[in-house]
């Protein structure tokens, strides 16, 4: 009973909280997510003339207010209802308790519930807006904010002050005299696209007029730079056993080259360039000269703060599977109501009312099943501008042929139950087709929908990464385990890449999968095998 009541308080305080948010300009996790679709997708909001008192930024986003309305019934229908009636059926705790003894299948669970627990922290976790910011005794908080803070308004000068705030050059300044105090940012500061991470760099130690490797044990090989005080590339240089290999580029003066340097008979032969009419060595080096190692994007992991890396756009990879587990997530709660919703509707009415509809709908849905999917996306992807492309086109273009294999499910099992003795008794009592339909039938279906709706979430997933993999899928603005795939498919010299996306889909797919055969064992009563 307390619980009950605990549940419907929380619901009713989240709905407030979400509504207030929206209101004051607040940017909460998740709980804005319902404003935040209306903003991404105009048909999912109207003109403020709708609803003056409501209206946002010049739009009142319907799709928000009824998200937070529907929380109304549901938690008065949790409060309301008798302490008797809100009792766990015994068959229910009896399949509740076999899911439990699958072992693999219940921690699968229980890890894809941290999952979507750790999505619904949002910006508090990932995101290039600071978190805090302690600035002229003044409190800012840019990631609950649907406010743009310019980087003027931080101390910041130039380019950057009349753009958006660089909040991560604002934590490599804090503290310095004009610039804020105190600069909280997100575990992993960078959002997950578009936004290109700086080329990390790491300085590389010069010990008697040789350049070593970072640890300063070994002389350095490879590619190494010198840089301006603004951090742009100033010379590109190749080393060679800690000293310059090969030739330096350089520009010219009255037709000729300033500086150069070429490798011949196994040491450099280098040149000079006038100085105030003085000759002096271009490529000496001195322990007080700086030369950087630059990871060139996609940078190796644990570069840069990067913990996974970046992909060939600069993209930080940790921030975007988070981006992309997000969106998988956002296309399962559009994706699979729907085609839930279509699938039990169509296939009950098929089962229980037979006859002519019946063989009409089979009629129509073989014709459904026998159109080549991938065709009819490549030409709708065409014909449909960029703009429509989001994620509610393709989660409505997946939903078209997403219901055809729960329709036949379905039909058949609500001919099986039509037979029963209860359907029979319900019609001598004067009961409708709706109300057997959805107080007898529908009950008696959950068996079905229960065991096919992990299934179904991985389906969507893998749907929705092949169709990004092979370009047709979502905007280059959402996140995308395909994209990444197809990214670091195509630079196999940066194994990273590939590899952080390919290990995500298959994590996920596993523990979708493991859940799914405990649901399945435990819906079953003719299966009795257990996994420890």
């Amino acid at each position: 009973m307390k619980k009950r009541i605990a549940i419907a308080v929380i619901l009713l305080l989240l709905a407030a909280l979400g509504c207030a948010a929206e209101l004051c300009g607040w940017l909460l996790p998740t709980i804005s997510w319902p404003f935040t679709v209306s903003r991404e997708m105009h048909m999912f909001s109207g003109p403020a003339e709708w609803c003056p008192l409501l209206a946002v930024d010049g739009r009142f986003h319907w799709f928000g207010w009824l998200c937070m309305l529907l929380t109304v019934p549901v938690a008065g229908y949790l409060f309301f209802r008798s302490a008797d009636n809100m009792r766990v059926a015994p068959l229910i705790a009896k399949r509740w308790a076999q899911f439990r003894s699958f072992r693999r299948g219940y921690w699968s669970l229980i890890i894809l519930l941290g999952l979507l627990l750790m999505a619904a922290l949002d910006q508090t976790l990932v995101g290039k807006r600071a978190l805090v910011v302690y600035h002229n005794d003044r409190v800012y908080l840019p990631a609950f904010s649907r406010d743009i803070y310019t980087g003027n308004e931080f101390g910041l000068t130039g380019n950057d002050a009349v753009a958006e705030a660089d909040y991560r050059k604002l934590k490599a300044e804090c503290g310095k005299p004009g610039m804020p105090s105190l600069v909280i940012m997100p575990p992993v500061p960078y959002d997950a696209t578009m936004d290109a991470a700086e080329f990390p760099r790491e300085l590389l130690p010069i010990k008697d007029g040789k350049v070593y490797e970072a640890d300063g044990r070994s002389l350095y090989n490879g590619q190494a730079s010198r840089m301006y005080p603004n951090g742009r590339v100033h010379l590109r240089l190749r080393y060679r056993k800690g000293e310059p290999d090969g030739l330096v580029q350089g520009w010219t003066q009255d037709g000729r080259e300033v500086y150069s340097a070429t490798y011949a008979a196994g040491k450099p032969v280098r040149s000079y360039y006038l100085e105030d009419g003085k000759e002096a060595d271009f490529l000496a080096q001195s322990a007080a000269d700086e030369v950087w190692k630059v990871y060139y994007h996609p940078a190796p992991p644990l570069t840069g703060g990067h913990l996974l890396g970046t992909n060939s756009q600069g993209a930080d990879i940790a921030a975007y599977l988070f981006g992309g587990l997000q969106v998988n997530i956002k296309a399962a709660l559009f994706y699979i109501p729907m085609v839930y919703a279509i699938g039990l509707a169509i296939g009950m009415m098929m089962g229980y009312f037979a006859g002519g509809f019946d063989l009409v709908t089979q009629r129509i849905i073989e014709v459904f099943s026998q159109l080549p999917f991938l065709f009819v996306v490549m030409i709708l992807s065409d014909f449909v501008p960029l703009e429509i492309r989001g994620l509610f086109f393709v989660m409505c273009l997946l939903s078209v042929f997403g219901w055809i294999h729960i329709t036949y499910l379905v039909r058949t099992a609500t001919v099986k139950e039509k037979s029963r003795d209860y359907v029979a008794a319900a019609r001598v009592m004067g009961a409708g087709p709706v109300h057997i339909l959805l107080r007898h039938i529908l009950p008696n279906l959950t068996g079905i929908v229960v065991s096919l709706l992990p299934f179904s979430f991985a389906a969507v997933v893998l749907s929705l990464a092949s169709l990004d993999y092979m370009g047709f899928g979502l905007p280059d603005t959402y996140a995308s385990w395909g994209r990444l795939l197809n990214d670091g498919l195509s630079k196999l010299s940066s194994p990273w890449v590939v590899s952080s996306a390919f290990f995500s889909l298959v994590i996920v797919l596993v523990l979708v999968t493991f859940v799914g055969e405990a649901v399945r064992e435990a819906v079953d009563p003719r299966r009795r095998t257990y996994y420890e």
